[in-house]
């Protein structure tokens, strides 16, 4: 099996003083971080999705804006893809099928936020594409949501996409699993 992580939308609106920062970005992009460093010493291809915001009413992810930037912690390096989207699904409207085909990658392993969006919408997508995809849970991160006038908490709505997406649409595991499964050194941080 072809591996590449795939990191989406680990992008500064989403973390402290941003303009929709979400429940525990830190500790998932943390998290994110300790696998991309693995996945770079293990020297598998790492694609790092960005959303730019097309939408007349957007409020975040706005072309040429601070907030649209990659977080510091985790920016690509130079022999790394960056893929830009409009949409949640990582797979509309851009190249990542093609890069995937390309390079012959056909498992993805999968974190950044938000769950309930960019990582549902990209895991379905991937799924019905042929692909084979690892969710990396605590490298993930959501915000709370409200339906019928009822508040939904982050964790809450985090733990129901995870779980409709196992193990139909993927495997959901942790870092540390993931990370001692692939035998790397470098161990999460807590």
């Amino acid at each position: 099996m072809n591996t590449a992580l795939l990191m989406l939308e680990l992008q500064n609106d989403y973390f402290p003083n941003g303009r929709i920062p979400l429940e525990k970005s830190l500790e998932a992009c943390s998290r994110a971080e300790t696998v991309l460093l693995a996945c770079r010493e293990k020297k598998l291809p790492v694609i790092h999705v960005q959303h730019i915001s097309t939408h007349p009413d957007a409020a975040y992810f706005l072309p040429c804006t601070k907030g649209a930037d990659f977080y510091n912690t985790v920016q690509p390096a130079k022999n790394e893809t960056v893929i830009k989207k409009h949409y949640p699904n990582s797979f509309k409207d851009t190249i990542l099928l093609n890069h995937l085909i390309k390079n012959q990658i056909n498992h993805l392993v999968i974190c950044g936020m938000m769950t309930q969006s960019s990582i549902d919408a990209t895991v379905r997508a991937a799924f019905d594409l042929g692909f084979s995809c690892t969710v990396l849970h605590d490298a993930c991160a959501a915000r709370q949501l409200e339906f019928n006038h009822s508040a939904i908490s982050a964790q809450n709505v985090h733990y129901a996409f995870l779980a409709a997406m196992q193990p139909s649409y993927a495997t959901v595991m942790s870092c540390d699993d993931f990370l001692q499964k692939s035998g790397s050194r470098i161990a999460a941080v807590a």
